[in-house]
């Protein structure tokens, strides 16, 4: 039971973690505007592990690396503090099975990355229906839109009404069900 707590808590630490870093890079990304004050705050929440690696590692193809390994280095991090929780033989295994742990890493980054655009995607909805001239808006817009445009190109509003939000929402689970699962599933054959 004390074990279950301790994993708990070292998962919910890192993926809070992760989910600033996965946010850093995904802003940076959409070119959100900086000066809302929620993209300040995750700006420096994560200026700390950002700052130092963006002198080592520039960054390709127009994504930000200094914010991206970070964040699967915490998924990373924190698949292996729940196998040494759960007395993983990490001596007996052997470097063997280092690929199955940074599967199991990608997995859970994966997974992690499409659970934040799921929210994206609820805030933006649930903000043009309660309060579209949010001073908020405009960044969860700005998040949400790369998801939505492709949809939007394909479903017209029906009524007035943008049926895309629910479409990507789907499409998304759909994401996390076949090839998220798949991937955790052939890893943690891997791994055991």
């Amino acid at each position: 039971m004390l074990t279950d707590a301790v994993q708990f808590l070292l998962r919910t630490a890192f993926d809070l973690i992760a989910c600033a870093l996965f946010l850093r890079f995904w802003m940076q990304w959409v070119r959100v505007p900086f000066h809302d004050p929620f993209a300040q705050f995750v700006m420096r929440v994560t200026h700390f592990a950002v700052s130092p690696l963006r002198r080592v590692i520039p960054g390709f193809f127009g994504l930000d690396w200094a914010s991206l390994i970070p964040f699967y280095v915490a998924e990373l991090l924190s698949v292996l503090g729940s196998l040494w929780l759960q007395d993983y033989p990490f001596a007996a295994a052997g470097v063997a099975v280092l690929p199955a742990f940074l599967l199991l890493a990608l997995a859970a980054a994966l997974r992690l990355a499409l659970y934040l655009l799921i929210g994206f995607v609820l805030l933006q909805a649930v903000l043009s229906w309660v309060n579209p001239f949010s001073p908020h808006a405009p960044l969860f817009y700005a998040l949400a839109r790369p998801i939505l445009k492709p949809f939007q190109k394909l479903i017209p509003p029906i009524g007035g009404v943008d049926l895309t939000p629910m479409v990507a929402l789907i499409v998304v689970q759909l994401l996390l069900i076949a090839p998220v699962s798949a991937l955790e599933r052939l890893a943690r054959a891997m791994v055991w």
